[in-house]
């Protein structure tokens, strides 16, 4: 069995080649693609992700997934624009030779009143992503439709192809048990975020260090998969584009650089505590 990482190197970084010397340093072979020297990549023009697209092949790093802010809109906006961007990114999946678009499922404060909707918007956003050969995977996430395991459990049900990336971190904030999450939708995770938070706090801790139970998560995987590891130890350039939230974070780094090194031992300890030894990038048990 294989396990393979990838990993949000907009956490250590801005700049987008030291992102990728920051990788080659941690071992880590893949991406998942969010801020490129500060642009989220869902405004990329053509030019520059092939641009950015060779610099991954110069330092020997894939894309394993587009880590996109699709979804991440009311459930009430202008959707005919939301759809335009999505077919961009879509478009810009095939530039970095991906196949796989991270997103989200609405900011509601009335899931139950808004779920057709969500489920119609994703249908749609679905759709689209096939014609491009790319499959969707919802992340659960605070404040949308999809932030609880039945609410993800229904989601998944509902939209035909649609898989999940398995966030424990974002279900501990949320007031959902990360393991009875991870019983519920075992057979639709696609891959895993790696971050971990404290239920009683909210707050980011290392991986194995909160209530995420990463350590069970990982020594139930009984297939090759990919662990991205998300840090949110420290406060990185984009944060605030990305949340709505204040990062609440219990230790202190010197830097972000430092806190995704503190996150990316954290990880290995636990793959190492679960049998499995590193080889040639990929961890084998």
């Amino acid at each position: 069995m294989e396990l393979r990482l990838s990993a949000f190197a907009d956490e250590a970084t801005a700049d987008f080649k030291a992102q990728i010397g920051v990788l080659q340093e941690e071992r880590i072979p893949w991406i998942e693609l969010r801020g490129l020297d500060g642009k989220n990549v869902s405004v990329l023009g053509e030019t520059q992700a092939k641009e950015y697209a060779s610099m991954l092949r110069d330092g020997g790093i894939s894309v394993w997934a587009i880590g996109s802010p699709l979804g991440k809109i009311g459930v009430g906006d202008d959707f005919a624009a939301h759809m335009r961007t999505a077919e961009h990114v879509f478009s810009l999946a095939r530039i970095f030779g991906c196949d796989k678009v991270r997103i989200f499922s609405f900011y509601t404060d009335a899931p139950e009143r808004d779920e057709e909707e969500v489920f119609e918007r994703l249908r749609r956003m679905q759709a689209a992503a096939k014609s491009y050969g790319v499959t969707l995977y919802h992340e659960n996430e605070k404040e949308i439709y999809g932030d609880t395991a039945p609410r993800c459990a229904k989601l998944l049900a509902k939209v035909p192809d649609l898989r999940c990336v398995f966030d424990p971190a974002n279900y501990v904030q949320c007031g959902q048990d990360a393991g009875e999450a991870l019983i519920a939708l075992r057979k639709k995770i696609g891959y895993y975020h790696i971050k971990d938070a404290l239920a009683a706090t909210g707050e980011i801790v290392s991986a194995g260090q909160g209530d995420g139970r990463i350590n069970e998560l990982v020594a139930q995987i009984d297939g090759d998969t990919v662990l991205t590891l998300e840090p949110h130890l420290a406060v990185f350039d984009g944060y605030a584009n990305i949340d709505r939230t204040q990062l609440k974070h219990k230790f202190s780094f010197a830097s972000p650089r430092q806190a995704f090194g503190a996150a990316a031992e954290a990880l290995r300890v636990i793959l190492r505590n679960n049998g499995y030894h590193e080889e040639k990038e990929k961890w084998i048990k």
